[in-house]
């Protein structure tokens, strides 16, 4: 139970520090100069608190269980930083973009889970997508 409600928190306020400095990046920098410190403090970071995650096998061993995935989700994380970038210079409200981009991520990934991933789909989920679309017709008003 207690990494079920920690992992959620950890993700909420990475998500508040994500949003608060995208939005805080000076408009007059070079996407790409920001987004290459980024990795190279993630890259840093991943590199040291890998020493306190104890496998059997070592960090560079462990590549051979690795697929496609990490390669996909690399190329995804540079579209969610200069995406988000870009969002927010075209002068999108920390307060309601992110909501927006959310609240739609939310709603594509439950045709996703459902077809691919045999997640359930019932009333509840049908009334929470509808009250979605309403919020984001509303919010975007």
């Amino acid at each position: 139970m207690f990494m079920y409600v920690a992992s959620i928190i950890l993700i909420v306020i990475s998500n508040i520090m994500y949003n608060v400095s995208q939005k805080a990046t000076p408009s007059n920098a070079n996407p790409f100069s920001a987004l290459f410190i980024t990795y190279l403090t993630a890259a840093i970071l991943t590199i040291i608190t890998s020493q306190f995650y104890k496998t059997d096998t070592g960090f560079f061993q462990s590549f051979n269980g690795l697929n496609w995935t990490s390669i996909i989700l690399g190329i995804s994380i540079v579209g969610l930083e200069f995406g988000y970038l870009l969002a927010y210079r075209a002068g999108w409200d920390i307060s309601v973009g992110s909501l927006v981009a959310n609240v739609s991520l939310a709603i594509m990934l439950i045709p996703i889970g459902v077809i691919f991933f045999n997640e359930g789909f019932g009333p509840h989920k049908i009334l929470g997508i509808v009250l979605c679309i309403i919020g984001l017709i509303i919010i975007n008003r």
